[in-house]
């Protein structure tokens, strides 16, 4: 029987975790056996393919596929309307936030 590397590994080693948090680094995806973001990843890479990649016939080279893709997540972070959000750009939405905390901060 095959089983899919993932399934015979941990989702990310205690040791690698331990390793960076003694350098002083910050690991790119979460805490160990914390799954979620894998599924945010899935979502993300599910979108892109479908709204850039799938939609284009063919690419000319490896050249196009990098500035379409630097194109499309320009255009994701700043433009297109997240309905988790309520319907505004991340970059709106997290520009808001920090004004928040910030004002919240300065009451304090």
């Amino acid at each position: 029987m095959l089983h899919r590397p993932v399934e015979l590994a941990q989702y990310t080693s205690f040791a690698f975790t331990e390793a960076l948090r003694d350098s002083g680094l910050a690991g790119s995806i979460g805490s160990v056996g914390d799954a979620l973001d894998n599924a945010l990843m899935e979502s993300t890479i599910g979108l892109y393919k479908s709204e850039l990649i799938d939609r284009q016939r063919s690419w000319t080279g490896r050249a196009e596929v990098e500035r379409e893709t630097a194109a499309w997540v320009h255009w994701y972070n700043t433009e297109r309307l997240h309905s988790a959000i309520g319907y505004c750009p991340p970059v709106e939405y997290e520009t808001r936030y920090r004004e928040t905390v910030a004002s919240e901060a300065e009451v304090a």
